[in-house]
């Protein structure tokens, strides 16, 4: 899962395009017969934990006739700049990932040409932020929030960190990895939701602080998450890591017994900034129909609920049911940390400037 505990890297889809960029997953022909396939095929960007059913792909294709080609970056930041890089002349026909940290960044580059997809009217307002321009359609929301390692605290006989000011506590010096917000959407999202607490002029003496405390920076969220934190495969040694409230479920779902009473990490949920992913139609791509049709999928309910248990984020959908287990294990943030967009428009690249020159070099 990604943004999350999504799924785990096992289970991640190879990349079949040698050292580039993006990874292509599924299958190519030659000649005649690849032409023709690409003519039925909606080619989807988007970054390495995005899942979804086989059953519900073969739903798409059997009501639309094309087929899921996908196209996996490592990370959602590093997608969207390979986007906007690209923008005019992208690698697919649309591209899903892109969230409410990095979206006016794809705006501002005309990454996407406009499609109101059908399915918006069960979608909350707060959710979509690009309303009357439709460049962007939102699917799924979640809380990128520190989890913790219940038997590591547990043996420690330690209380667990409630809070983004516990983090600075000596108590928890050399327990915390987080993820690069230069590279990251987590580790952005994680940065702004610390602008959200500290304000514009205090959140760089917490970096500090954390700094100071031992905090741990790596690429991505994959790194953090199943090398560095002792709570998912167990061969980390930070009990402390940027990751989603809904990662607890999917510790049950792929963990020893998914019976479990109790997932075995928590969620400190006073560390939480809520996240909004969405997805666009490609100015340019090559089949623009058929990404409008992916489009107009991913707002179906098939698709909407199929998404709790496959990318471990809630649907946008208000009237999409969610399952069990998500609801049992997953942690409701009743007040996330949020930020203005424009603020996160004017300020994003300078608060990244100072975050790197203060935390990384």
């Amino acid at each position: 899962m990604k943004r999350t505990s999504r799924r785990t890297a096992a289970i991640a889809v190879p990349a079949l395009l040698g050292s580039t960029l993006l990874a292509a997953c599924g299958s190519d022909t030659d000649g005649e017969d690849r032409n023709a396939a690409e003519n039925h095929t909606v080619t989807l960007v988007t970054h390495n934990s995005f899942e979804a059913s086989e059953e519900v792909l073969a739903a798409f294709t059997e009501q639309t006739g094309y087929e899921v080609r996908v196209l996996r970056a490592d990370d959602g930041g590093v997608m969207v700049n390979q986007a906007v890089l690209s923008a005019g002349n992208p690698q697919g026909d649309v591209l899903f990932g892109v969230d409410n940290t990095l979206l006016t960044r794809a705006l501002e580059a005309d990454v996407f040409a406009p499609h109101r997809a059908e399915g918006l009217d069960a979608v909350p307002e707060e959710f979509q932020l690009d309303a009357g321009e439709w460049r962007v359609t939102p699917v799924d929301h979640g809380d990128i929030c520190v989890n913790y390692d219940r038997a590591w605290f547990a043996e420690a006989d330690i209380e667990p960190p409630q809070d983004l000011a516990d983090l600075a506590d000596p108590a928890y010096r050399d327990l915390l990895v987080v993820q690069n917000a230069a590279s990251s959407t987590p580790g952005l999202g994680f940065l702004l939701g610390t602008v959200a607490e500290f304000g514009e002029d205090g959140w760089q003496d917490y970096w500090q602080q954390l700094s100071d405390n031992g905090v741990r920076v790596v690429d991505g969220w994959e790194q953090a998450y199943y090398e560095d934190f002792s709570g998912s495969s167990g061969e980390g040694d930070r009990p402390l890591v940027v990751s989603y409230a809904t990662s607890p479920p999917a510790e049950v779902l792929y963990g020893p017994d998914p019976e479990a009473a109790e997932a075995p990490t928590g969620v400190s949920t006073g560390t939480c900034f809520r996240q909004i992913e969405f997805a666009g139609l490609l100015d340019g791509a090559e089949n623009p129909e058929g990404g409008a049709a992916l489009l107009d999928f991913m707002l179906s309910l098939e698709f909407q609920q199929d998404v709790p248990l496959q990318m471990f984020v809630h649907p946008v959908r208000e009237d999409a049911e969610l399952p069990e287990l998500f609801t049992r294990h997953g942690v409701t943030v009743e007040e996330p940390l949020t930020l203005d967009a424009d603020a996160v428009t004017e300020h994003r690249s300078d608060w990244v400037d100072e975050w790197t020159n203060l935390v990384v070099r």
